[in-house]
Formats: C-alpha cells, sequence, structure tokens
C-alpha cells in the first residue's frame, strides 16, 4: 500500500527529533527518516507495510525510512490521554558512515538494516529506554545524543525483537498512487464497521475492481478482503479484551455480517475462539 510523502522538521537544527505524541494518529504515510515510536499509555492497530497488529501499552517499534505506517488510536470515551507516546526521528546519515564503520558500531549498523522490515521490541526492553526518551525531549546538544545512545544501546541488545513486514516486502511510491490509497485506507478506517464492498474502494481509487484488486494486492502483501477482516479483528480484539460487550454485538459492531463469519475469521487471524481470547484476559 503506498501512502502520502510527511515532511519531518527538525526545528532546533538537529538530527535526532523528539516529542511527545499528543494526536489521534490515523495517517497512512511515509518519510524518509527513521522512526522509533514508543506507546506509555495507548492502544489500537499499527500498520507497518504489510504488517497489522493489534499493540498496548509500552508498544515500541522501529521502522527504516520510506515504510508507510499509520497508527489507529482506540478511544475511551472520544479522548486519548495526554503524552501517550513518545516519536523519534532521525537520518542515518547523522551517523555518518565513518562511524557506522567502526567496528564498535556493527551492532547498531546492523539494527537499522534490520530495521527495514520494521522491528517491534518486548515491553521491558521498552520500559527500559523510557527514562532516556523523556530526557531527551527536554534535554539538547550532547546530553540529548547520549540520551539517544542509551536507547540504542538497549534496542541493539535486545533478545525479543521481532520482525514485522514480510521478507519480500517492497515499495514504490508515486503522487497519484498516494492519493488513491491514502482515500482508500481513510475511508475503510471511517467504514470498517459498514459493509464495503472490492468494487466501492475501487471507485473511490478510480480504478476498475480488477486494476485495484492487482494493485491492492501488489502493494499491500495481502488482498483487499483479507486486509479488511484484519482491520475489523484487530479491532475486535480490543473490545474483547477491553469492555463486556456479547461477543454477537461486538461482530456486528465491528463490520461482520454474522456471528459464524466473525467465528470463522477470529480463528483465522488469532488461532483461537472470540470467547477463548477475552478469557486470557479474565
Amino acid at each position: 500500500m503506498v501512502a502520502e510523502l510527511e515532511n519531518i522538521s527538525y526545528d532546533d537544527g538537529g538530527g535526532f527529533q523528539a516529542c511527545y505524541i499528543n494526536d489521534s494518529g490515523g495517517m497512512w504515510h511515509f518519510h524518509p527518516e527513521y522512526e522509533l515510536v514508543l506507546n506509555m499509555k495507548s492502544n489500537g492497530t499499527r500498520i507497518i507495510g504489510d504488517s497489522a497488529e493489534l499493540f498496548d501499552q509500552y508498544d515500541m517499534v522501529l521502522i527504516a525510512g520510506n515504510i508507510p505506517h499509520s497508527w489507529n488510536y482506540y478511544k475511551q470515551y472520544n479522548t486519548l490521554p495526554e503524552k501517550h507516546g513518545i516519536m523519534v526521528h532521525f537520518k542515518s546519515s547523522s551517523f555518518g558512515e565513518p562511524m557506522l564503520s567502526q567496528y564498535e558500531m556493527s551492532s547498531l549498523k546492523q539494527l537499522l538494516v534490520d530495521a527495514e522490515r520494521g522491528i517491534a521490541f518486548s515491553v521491558e526492553d521498552a520500559k527500559k529506554t523510557e527514562k532516556h526518551l523523556v530526557q531527551m525531549i527536554g534535554n539538547k546538544s550532547l546530553d540529548k545524543m547520549l540520551d539517544f545512545f542509551n536507547v540504542l544501546n538497549i534496542l541493539t541488545k535486545s533478545e525479543k525483537k521481532v520482525f514485522l513486514c514480510s521478507e519480500n516486502y517492497k515499495m514504490s511510491f508515486d503522487e497519484k498512487g498516494n492519493k488513491k490509497m491514502t482515500d482508500v485506507y481513510t475511508y475503510i478506517r471511517e467504514n470498517y464497521f459498514k459493509p464495503i464492498s472490492l468494487k466501492k474502494v475501487a471507485k473511490i481509487a478510480r480504478m476498475s475492481p480488477f486494476s485495484f484488486s492487482r494493485y491492492f494486492k501488489k502493494n499491500c502483501g495481502a488482498c483487499f478482503v483479507e486486509y479488511l477482516n484484519r482491520v475489523r479483528t484487530n479491532k475486535a480484539c480490543y473490545l474483547l479484551r477491553e469492555t463486556d460487550h456479547q461477543v454477537q454485538d461486538i461482530a456486528l459492531e465491528c463490520g461482520f455480517g454474522s456471528i459464524s463469519n466473525f467465528n470463522k475469521q477470529f480463528r483465522k487471524a488469532e488461532g483461537l475462539a472470540p470467547r477463548d481470547y477475552r478469557a486470557q484476559f479474565m
């Protein structure tokens, strides 16, 4: 799936930008900078390349430049906690090749390579980085860089990290495609609980259903129906875990036409029945 280009501004002229996250996310976008995100007080669905997963508090990921991504936060009472996460942007050129070529930097160099598929870290590692990321927001100059290197040191030593994007995931960008798929993605995000046909989203993208289906799978790594079911299932996971709504009501609230289809799609995505999933959190 292609995405909108976002321009990252560095207000202090530095190469490492850190800030709190106060918005509700949702925009499907990409940028040439690396991005490190720590979600401390929020949960929802994160979509990175061809990976769509539920995330919870102390979810931390690192992605290389030009990987499209978005965070869809689940709101309670239509609000999100202030400073619910921390985001860092940096350029690979900020390190410099002479520095990265040093033997002592080999683990960092490998981390940056691995980030081309997106990396998710453990809750334990995420909590270790929090104090350094908070300090990085307030610090300047060398202190800021030292905070960042402390974070990178934790990430390079992590023993519980997983790749997010599939091995063969590749991206290509074009302005027309960006606009088309951004419109489609926005429509899905705002209407996933309604019946959504391939014909409808193809019309939004101004393509024939056949052409759109091929285009979507080529860029997303999954067919349109698989992607839509993943978005719906992720929302269902949140409702099963965080509410006491009846399973049948959740199925309808998330856009599944019947309880049987909901159970089938949920088992396919999560490997167990909705009621068994809920029981893990009781």
